[in-house]
């Protein structure tokens, strides 16, 4: 039979092996998360730099946009769930073009993600597709690396087209839809629209041409 007061010494000298073994393991989590933290943010950082230059070009501003943000919250033209990050593109000093969370909540298969840029005369700089659910092969053709049908917006603006036109052909209006998917261009085209409803009615605030909100939403 094994002597109890050997038996209690095994099992504290395995405790102690099974805590030591724990906090070393935490210890190198911990430090293995410091060393990749930095290098993650910085991919991040970059990916999302990538986006936002696609929709304004760097010379097309000499600021640094993830640099220039302000915070916009609206539902009625944005579609925005929560308070969501915009920025601001300029060049010495002026600012040249916003680029604006928007969200078109009509898709085929639920909600899309987009940034629409938008030039300080009122026309679309650029628009991109951030996150959507899509269908593979016929809506996801509002992805840039799938199809060319997102730069049809470029240039455009509330006067051009007319209101009117501002809808899929098979609406009436002027923007090609994709074949067996016509609700998801049909979605990112009225919210391109809305964008710019939202930038004409808030222009000078979102140019700064006047004096901010000390809250710096709109």
């Amino acid at each position: 039979m094994e002597n109890p007061i050997t038996a209690g010494g095994s099992v504290l000298r395995n405790s102690l092996i099974l805590g030591v073994f724990a906090m070393v393991t935490v210890g190198l989590i911990a430090f293995t998360q410091q060393g990749t933290a930095g290098r993650i943010a910085e991919e991040q950082r970059k990916a999302q730099m990538s986006a936002l230059t696609e929709i304004l070009p760097h010379a097309e501003h000499d600021n640094d946009l993830l640099d220039d943000t302000f915070v916009v919250e609206d539902q009625e033209y944005l579609h925005l769930p929560r308070p969501s990050q915009a920025y601001r593109g300029r060049e010495n000093g002026e600012v040249v073009a916003v680029i604006l969370p928007v969200v078109a909540p009509d898709g085929y298969s639920g909600r899309i993600d987009m940034l629409v840029g938008i030039r300080a005369n009122g026309e679309v700089a650029g628009v991109r597709v951030l996150n959507h659910r899509e269908t593979p092969g016929l809506g996801d053709k509002i992805e840039r690396a799938k199809n060319d049908w997102i730069l049809t917006f470029n240039g455009k603006s509330l006067s051009m087209p007319e209101p009117e036109g501002w809808a899929v052909k098979k609406d009436g209006g002027t923007f090609d839809s994709f074949t067996g998917a016509t609700i998801t261009p049909r979605a990112v085209v009225q919210a391109v629209y809305r964008a710019l409803q939202y930038f004409d009615e808030n222009r000078a605030q979102l140019l700064q041409l006047e004096q901010e909100p000390t809250s710096g939403q709109y």
